[in-house]
């Protein structure tokens, strides 16, 4: 694929389009000292995409100056920590746009040779836990500028954690860090709030009551708990006894899933982990769309041109993203726990200004790779009764069923798409995002006769099929045997099987040669060998040689990860078998792979010697 390197002359537009990285760049902007300092574990992209560009235009926009530290060198002598100088109000740190973890290792614990988000892809330009020696260094160097930790590694490790790479529980990123604030989930809200409280203050103490924001403090006197807070068994309780990290992970998700809930407190040592609720969730697209709206250039840095192209922004260049949250709350996905169960969807003329926006770009061809979000096909749904959410503390809204108060129809993302393809210069939008085909296969059978589905939903996966595929679809059935989609909080696998027969049915209609592409993961707790082999009978049944599967990789702040570590279910205290020595983990996983096995690569050769030289293949 050709990309911005090859289309973008570096010289196009000014240096001042981009945020300024160097000192240098910030004597163009005629600015002395920046209020602000950004440091990222990613390369600098100016994309909507990319965590670190949104907190900085967001904060841009209200009126600081902004700098970005991206990838700075810890291994020499800081110089790269200093070059910017000391910000007017405080350091901004996150480790990128994910997991440094899950960046640096496979699910075996193997060392990765590539990283995504660097020019060229190569590895090696971010230490482990970038947020805990990031900002360990800046402590060093700045002893007295505030530092505010954030994005999706310090968001799910803002408690007592489990840590896969370990072996071994931690304490809150707080603790280990040594930072005075730590804002968690999508943190534009909140990190301007803290801005605008060190403009007044300067002092992080006086940011304490900001919502979204985590912080240690020494004395907390239980006369100051109110009814709605949760208290947590101790971070020293949570070492000796199992049982207590899964009852705390049990009330952290609960609380997470509520529109109003109290603040969460931890003694860790002899300090309080304090979380305050998150902001109020605001109805409507107004928060979303500021966030989205904001002047960026869709571009990496020019001073990455000469590097080699950046995986992870090839990928998104040419994808919208039309929502954030889900609201399937899957076991294993840390997605509602970082942007929340609630679905906040981007306005239709947000959206299609993006579209316009990016057509002009040099890379553009016509084809939106992705008109999607977490999950495809969950823009604009929402509760009918808001006040029923407001008391909600389910974690899914799918799962064991559709919840009933859940408007889940698909006529707003429908005239998406059709809007989205009437854009002079678009020619195809195709959806990457995976497909929730838990909400559609209930009503394929509705409607017809002229008369429209119920929610839509036949319509919505006829256009899918028929023009937002590029040959492929992606779906998550996750597994095959109900008791392990139970521990997934997945729907029944014969709703898979009815819509491949729909899909199958579809495409053979319109003479569609399109593939569905599901996606399993193995070694999940609750998951065995003998449940891996009924997987592979049944998919294999299926016509399936699988390819896009996933051994279970534990990762901090999710139901699986509780589970694997601790062995009881967090919600019930049942024991749940979990699969921990590698051997057993690798035997579950190679149940996917038996087509590669040595006696059915013999077979085969033999079944190709045995077909005649000329005519078709039997």
């Amino acid at each position: 694929m050709e990309t911005h390197l090859s289309k973008i002359d570096p010289d196009s537009l000014p240096i001042e389009s981009w945020l300024p990285i160097s000192r240098k760049e910030m004597e163009k902007r005629g600015w002395e000292q920046a209020d602000i300092i950004l440091l990222s574990g990613d390369a600098y992209v100016d994309h909507p995409s990319f965590g670190i560009a949104v907190i900085g235009r967001y904060l841009e926009k209200a009126g600081y100056k902004v700098a970005i530290l991206p990838q700075p060198n810890w291994k020499d002598d800081l110089r790269d920590f200093k070059k910017l100088g000391r910000p007017r109000l405080f350091f901004g740190v996150s480790a990128g746009s994910m997991d440094s973890m899950v960046n640096h290792y496979t699910a075996r614990k193997r060392l990765r040779s590539n990283d995504a988000y660097t020019p060229g892809g190569q590895a090696g330009f971010r230490p482990d836990y970038p947020t805990v020696v990031y900002t360990r260094i800046l402590k060093q160097l700045y002893p007295d500028v505030p530092v505010l930790i954030g994005g999706i590694e310090a968001s799910m490790r803002r408690v007592t954690h489990y840590d896969y790479w370990q072996d071994s529980l931690r304490p809150s990123f707080l603790v280990e860090s040594s930072a005075d604030l730590l804002v968690y989930g999508m943190g534009e809200k909140p990190v301007a709030e803290v801005a605008r409280q060190l403009e007044r203050d300067l002092s992080p103490a006086a940011c304490r009551h900001i919502p979204q924001v985590s912080y240690l403090c020494r004395d907390l006197p239980e006369s100051t708990f109110s009814e709605p807070d949760i208290i947590l068994a101790d971070h020293e309780t949570c070492l000796k006894d199992k049982r207590a990290q899964a009852r705390n992970f049990a009330l952290v998700e609960t609380a997470s899933n509520r529109l109003e809930c109290g603040r969460i407190i931890q003694k860790t040592g002899k300090d309080y982990v304090v979380i305050n609720p998150p902001f109020p969730f605001t109805p409507g697209s107004h928060d979303i769309d500021e966030a989205f709206d904001l002047p960026y250039t869709r571009l990496p840095h020019p001073r990455y041109k000469n590097r080699g192209e950046i995986p992870a922004f090839v990928m998104i260049c040419n994808s919208v993203n039309l929502h954030r949250g889900c609201f399937g709350g899957c076991s294993f996905c840390t997605i509602s726990a970082h942007q929340g169960k609630q679905v906040r969807s981007r306005s239709e003329k947000s959206i299609l200004d993006e579209i316009r926006h990016l057509v002009r770009m040099p890379y553009f061809k016509g084809n939106l790779s992705d008109l999607g979000g977490p999950s495809a096909n969950m823009y604009g749904m929402k509760g009918k009764d808001a006040a029923k959410c407001a008391k909600c503390k389910k974690a899914s809204c799918l799962f064991p069923a559709i919840c009933p108060n859940l408007d889940h129809d698909h006529a707003a993302l429908l005239e998406i798409y059709r809007k989205a393809t009437a854009v002079p210069g678009v020619k195809r939008a195709y959806i990457g995002s995976g497909i929730r085909y838990d909400m559609i296969v209930p009503y394929l059978h509705t409607g017809g006769n002229g008369k429209p589905s119920e929610n839509h939903a036949r319509e919505y996966i006829e256009w899918v099929i028929g023009k937002g595929v590029s040959g492929r679809l992606k779906v998550a059935p996750e597994h095959t045997e109900s008791h392990v989609l139970k521990h997934m909080r997945k729907m029944p696998f014969p709703q898979f099987e009815e819509f491949k027969e729909f899909f199958d049915r579809y495409c053979r209609k319109a003479g569609l040669n399109q593939q569905l592409i599901p996606y399993f993961i193995s070694a999940h707790p609750g998951c065995t060998l003998k449940d891996m082999q009924a997987l592979q009978t049944k998919t294999r049944h299926l016509g399936y040689q699988l390819e896009q599967v996933q051994l279970f990789t534990p990762t901090p702040m999710t139901l699986a990860t509780e589970t694997y570590y601790t062995g009881f279910d967090p919600y019930t205290l049942e024991p749940v078998f979990t699969e921990h020595d590698p051997a057993g983990r690798d035997r579950q996983t190679d149940c996917f792979f038996w087509y590669k096995r040595p006696e059915m690569k013999n077979k085969k050769a033999a079944d190709n010697r045995r077909r005649p030289r000329y005519g078709p293949k039997r």
